[in-house]
């Protein structure tokens, strides 16, 4: 949620604390967290510094989410292959990339969120439409997981001879990276009509 005000300044000391600028408070991890999911910005600085820590900050709360019990939204395979990328020529697109896509992602949850809401006449529901829900978000996820792939598809492969020399799956085939380079090209189609229609 982009906001024309100006972003909240909150400054972090010597001693780990973080100050919010705006309440001339101290704040923890969480209440960051929580003006995330608010939709407010903020920077954090070093208050000694003055040096922009803000993807830092925002490094440790998703660190800090990821530790806890059933919150894991970032799936291993993930992980490795964003690693990968790191220093690789492919990373300077890799930013504008990821965010292109979960605005994207975004914009289909607040779809389903409306979809269940009308069929559910705005109350509470369980049982069968939260599997519903959860088989979504979990389609999601893996279309998400699948677009980053094939955005790499030279990690992609590698990953998959990796996979087949451990797990003894089938090994890679001499078409599959063809296969990979004609995906991606019908990708970038899409992300380009995706991007025009905005």
């Amino acid at each position: 949620m982009a906001s024309d005000k100006e972003p909240t300044v909150i400054k972090k000391y010597a001693n780990r604390r973080l100050y919010h600028t705006g309440t001339s408070s101290y704040v923890t991890l969480e209440d960051l967290a929580t003006l995330v999911r608010g939709g407010e910005d903020f920077v954090v600085y070093d208050a000694k510094s003055g040096e922009d820590i803000t993807r830092s900050v925002l490094a440790q709360i998703i660190f800090d989410e990821e530790a806890k019990d059933g919150q894991n939204l970032l799936p291993i395979t993930f992980l490795r292959q964003l690693i990968r990328l790191y220093g690789d020529s492919m990373q300077a697109v890799v930013p504008r990339f990821l965010e292109f896509s979960m605005e994207n992602f975004a914009q289909e949850q607040n779809k389903m969120r409306e979809q269940m809401s009308k069929a559910f006449g705005g109350s509470a529901f369980g049982g069968p439409a939260i599997d519903a829900l959860q088989a979504q978000t979990r389609a999601n996820m893996q279309m998400f997981t699948e677009a980053f792939r094939l955005f790499n598809p030279f990690t992609a492969t590698a990953a998959a001879a990796q996979a087949s020399q451990e797990g003894g799956a089938q090994p890679v085939k001499n078409d599959d990276l063809g296969d990979l380079k004609r995906e991606l090209s019908e990708m970038r189609e899409r992300l380009d009509k995706l991007s025009r229609s905005k």
